[in-house]
């Protein structure tokens, strides 16, 4: 098993510097070898080293995107401050706490003291680098401009984790008001209307109709509760296998996710968003428009767009214009290609580029706080009328008695 396959882990050591003075620290490494060999080749003649023992309770955090996004702003404030890269290294992980992400940046660094390059290094960690990133700091690097790189990069991964961010703010509003909904509902019906089926059967008169029906279906959710919760649980679930494990499946729900109301729009407003930033960050990066197409169509997050990113890689290659390209798509929208048109005109594709990026970012920056804005009445219009319908058809029989009395 080579050395970038197998699992890193920490290790604690002690030992000597090259003038003799005793020294410990903490190093992540594949094996007990390949860690006395880092450190020699550091200048550090080992005495003991060990694997650090793991907490009993706990341990590392999650490393997400974002905060992938904050080390690479990290490190391009170092850097744009005249900081060496390895010193930079050293330290951002003193001011970590999240030690997953700490001995990611001390393994990242200790590749670099062997000699490894920036690019290299990063890619022995596919999980939180993806090939973008790794080919822009390998742009950066070998076009010796690595400080502005990583300010690029960092600017992408902020701007692009922001969008996201919107976009399941929007997703989680309709999500929470059918949750809540089902949750209201199934325990009134559980707990509140058997409640008032045993004060109806001591009336001795035919319920109403609607009556009947709230009584029945509360009567079938006490036996079947469990049912339903497993069906719902299992739907939830047996989506989200399909979606992972069948791409044509996939697919349908990114076609189908588009043309939903609202949502529709948010989503399809994001993916040109994606399209704008990822193009307009590698293209500046001296990637060529072909190999920056690759990129982008598997960034915008939707099947639709993927699909046509690459058509248009396909004619880009051939000889056509992109503003032209993207036109035949029928997929963009007709500012998006009208600022490609004049940046490819003008020969400031990546300005105008990022101006799709900014101008699409506000857009659905807007329609989020404009959904959220009819949301929360909508929250309450929706359980007023099944709590509000529900409690008619409990105090219905009571009225309708009342009336024969009167």
């Amino acid at each position: 098993m080579s050395e970038k396959s197998q699992k890193l882990e920490s290790y604690v050591w002690e030992g000597k510097d090259r003038k003799g003075a005793k020294s410990k620290g903490e190093i992540a490494g594949s094996s007990l070898a390949l860690v006395k060999a880092q450190l020699r080749k550091q200048g550090i003649i080992p005495d003991k080293v060990k694997k650090k023992p793991k907490p009993l309770f706990g341990g590392s955090k999650k490393i997400t995107p974002f905060d992938i996004a904050m080390l690479t702003r990290q490190l391009a404030t170092m850097m744009k401050a005249g900081v060496p890269l390895v010193q930079s290294f050293d330290i951002v992980a003193d001011g970590l706490e999240n030690k997953g992400l700490q001995e990611l940046v001390m393994s990242i660094r200790n590749d670099i003291s062997s000699g490894t390059s920036f690019a290299a290094s990063l890619r022995r960690h596919p999980k939180h680098f993806d090939n973008l990133y790794c080919n822009l700091v390998d742009s950066g690097e070998k076009a010796g401009a690595l400080e502005a790189m990583l300010d690029r990069i960092a600017l992408y991964l902020e701007k692009t984790e922001l969008l996201k961010k919107k976009v399941k703010k929007a997703m989680t509003y309709p999500i929470a008001v059918v949750t809540v909904a089902i949750i209201v509902t199934a325990i009134l019906l559980v707990k509140v209307v058997p409640q008032f089926e045993s004060l109806f059967q001591g009336f001795g008169a035919e319920l109403p109709v609607f009556t009947q029906m709230v009584v029945r279906l509360s009567e079938w959710m006490q036996s079947w509760w469990f049912v339903v919760l497993l069906g719902i649980a299992g739907t939830i679930f047996l989506f989200k296998e399909a979606k992972t494990r069948s791409q044509k499946f996939s697919d349908i729900v990114d076609k189908y996710v588009l043309k939903l109301p609202v949502i529709g729009e948010i989503l399809d407003k994001s993916a040109v968003a994606k399209f704008g930033r990822v193009l307009s960050t590698t293209f500046a990066a001296g990637v060529p428009l072909v190999d920056a197409l690759d990129s982008v169509a598997g960034a915008t997050g939707n099947a639709i767009y993927r699909d046509a990113i690459q058509r248009i890689k396909a004619d880009v290659s051939s000889g056509t214009q992109l503003q032209a390209s993207m036109r035949q798509q029928d997929v963009f929208p007709v500012m998006a290609v009208q600022l490609t048109a004049i940046g490819e005109e003008s020969g400031n594709l990546d300005e105008m580029l990022e101006k799709v990026a900014v101008h699409y970012e506000a857009v659905v920056d807007d329609m989020v706080d404009n959904l959220t804005a009819l949301m929360e009445p909508m929250i309450m219009a929706v359980l007023g009328v099944l709590v509000g319908g529900l409690i008619i058809a409990m105090y219905l029989p009571i009225f309708q008695m009342g009336q024969v009395v009167g």
